[in-house]
């Protein structure tokens, strides 16, 4: 097996093959973590396949090939970011599948449980849901939060605490008021 150096290596000198091979294995978890940003499937597609198309065409001026996953992960909230501004009017929703649990849990405390998650997150503007994907959906520690944001490790560190401190108190403010965002007149 080729490791991720050498087919990030052969992918910048146009190796359409070795390319593939390296988003191949990525394009869930971007697709993943752009439908959790945007909460809406077409606009995360969108989001995903201009992260694909920036990394393909910026691709030979990556310094670093280690930090390929990282750079890949910033095109996408970025790509993310960006469709979120221009469609900063649109309300966004995202249907969340259904997560199979082993135990035998309560189902109904469980879809309780994601609805209110699901409506908190919904309630965050992009960058703070950005954070909250990074970290908690794509597990990613927040120093590489913060380097793939683009933002020093302090600033992701108190957007993180705030996202958190607003979807805690998202199940007492009125749910059809998102947080943060002002409402069109």
């Amino acid at each position: 097996m080729v490791d991720q150096r050498t087919l990030v290596e052969r992918a910048k000198r146009g190796d359409h093959d070795a390319f593939a091979v390296l988003v191949g294995a990525l394009a869930g978890r971007l697709l993943g973590a752009s439908r959790l940003i945007l909460r809406d499937q077409d606009l995360a597609h969108d989001a995903t396949q201009d992260a694909l198309v920036r990394a393909w065409r910026d691709l030979p001026a990556l310094r670093d090939p280690d930090r390929f996953e990282a750079w890949l992960h910033r095109l996408a909230v970025n790509a993310c970011l960006d469709l979120a501004r221009r469609r900063r009017r649109r309300p966004i929703e995202v249907e969340i599948d259904e997560i199979r649990s082993p135990s035998s849990a309560d189902h109904a405390g469980s879809i309780a449980d994601r609805d209110a998650i699901d409506r908190a997150l919904r309630r965050l503007e992009p960058d703070s849901r950005a954070v909250i994907v990074l970290h908690y959906y794509l597990g990613l520690p927040l120093t590489e939060v913060a380097s793939t944001l683009g933002i020093p490790a302090g600033t992701a560190k108190s957007r993180l605490n705030r996202a958190l401190t607003a979807m805690r108190g998202a199940a007492d403010d009125n749910p059809s008021e998102p947080l943060g965002e002002e409402q069109p007149a």
